[in-house]
């Protein structure tokens, strides 16, 4: 029998309420509980290491099947506390940026401070929250930085289901929230997951611009705009710099175009608000950047770990992209010289700028791009 501090024997499901409640008062929107059990997980993550789709991300072939087994991380582990927190800010300006090619387009999530350091901090809290009340507890917090199967974790328990795109989706919430992780030693009462609602819908699949969702809830990372911008060290392969537009860091479009984000809710966390100089940015201003700049305006930021060489050569990528103007080249053409990956995208780049002059080309979007932005301007998905 277990016994709280107070020498009673200990309610689990009482304490499991008040761990949903002081969850909710530490500002998650969504608490829920799950066993270890995600052997029915290994089999499409291991398929999906053998296709090589995971690219460069060679952390996630050594891991392999620990990513299944979150036992193994704290040893005793009997349950995994999940929870959500929303982060898309009041003035996402999704459409307005997307459609404005002489503008860099963020992934919303990484408008603000890093989400790591906050959802931690917030996971610790509960659990010592939850070690007070019992007297003793072993727990240890996670927010992407470990490798268990997150996802797949939400989903047992409750936090929505899984979309075609591979993320989780909330009937209340859409899918603009973070995901982190408790696991602790007590056998707390479980919840049951919640039917999926993506039904026949495919409209992430047909969206997204470089083909990446393969098929239903596969995602080949190789082909992944946000893949190619923030994983990928190397160049980007030529084929899909075309198709990366003004996306110079993830790319939120298979969340854009989902019905369900039509009741995506709006973040209550100061820190998740746009900085300044990353919100609507002017690509020619952001290429201008010295690397103290970069690491000035990426301070406390998830942008900063990619790099300021590997920030210019998707900023380089986004001006090939851009309308033509001798501004550009001019751009473009004081960089050379600094490194030869950089080198690789501004010649590409300036190969693009010059054919669009020579061919006296107008800019035009991309069709999915136009689709994306007339369904975003309606009002499906919600849109500041």
């Amino acid at each position: 029998m277990l016994w709280s501090i107070m020498s009673k024997p200990l309610d689990l499901n009482q304490l499991a309420q008040n761990i949903k409640q002081w969850g909710l008062e530490l500002g998650f929107q969504q608490v829920g509980i799950t066993d270890t059990d995600l052997r029915a997980s290994e089999p499409a993550l291991q398929a999906w290491l053998d296709k090589q789709y995971h690219g460069e991300m060679a952390w996630m072939a050594r891991h392999g099947m620990m990513r299944a087994r979150p036992h193994e991380l704290l040893p005793g582990t009997l349950r995994v506390i999940s929870v959500r927190m929303n982060y898309l800010p009041a003035n996402a300006a999704f459409a307005s940026t997307l459609k404005d090619p002489t503008l860099g387009y963020i992934s919303r999530y990484a408008l603000g401070r890093d989400y790591h350091k906050l959802l931690r901090s917030r996971l610790k809290k509960l659990g010592e929250q939850i070690q007070q009340y019992c007297g003793s507890l072993n727990f240890r917090p996670f927010v992407d930085s470990a490798p268990i199967l997150e996802r797949p974790l939400a989903e047992k328990a409750g936090l929505g289901w899984t979309g075609k795109h591979s993320l989780i989706l909330n009937r209340e919430a859409g899918s603009f929230f973070f995901l982190g992780e408790l696991l602790i030693d007590l056998p707390l009462p479980v919840d049951q997951p919640v039917e999926e609602g993506c039904g026949k819908c495919v409209a992430c699949m047909t969206i997204c611009p470089t083909g990446a969702i393969v098929e239903p809830y596969t995602v080949d990372a190789r082909r992944c705009i946000s893949y190619l911008t923030i994983e990928l060290e190397g160049a980007i392969p030529e084929a899909f710099r075309p198709l990366i537009g003004n996306r110079i860091y993830g790319c939120d479009d298979c969340q854009l175009i989902c019905p369900w984000n039509r009741y995506s809710q709006l973040t209550d966390e100061a820190d998740f608000s746009p900085r300044k100089a990353l919100h609507n940015p002017d690509l020619l201003e952001l290429f201008s950047w010295s690397e103290a700049q970069f690491l000035k305006v990426t301070e406390g930021s998830a942008i900063r770990r990619i790099g300021h060489l590997r920030w210019l050569r998707n900023v380089a990528v986004a001006l090939g992209n851009a309308p033509w103007s001798n501004a550009v080249i001019t751009a473009l053409e004081s960089r050379k010289g600094e490194h030869p990956l950089l080198d690789e995208h501004i010649e590409w780049a300036i190969a693009q700028q010059i054919e669009k002059r020579n061919a006296c080309i107008i800019e035009v979007q991309l069709p999915k791009k136009q689709r994306l932005v007339r369904v975003i301007e309606k009002g499906l998905v919600r849109d500041a």
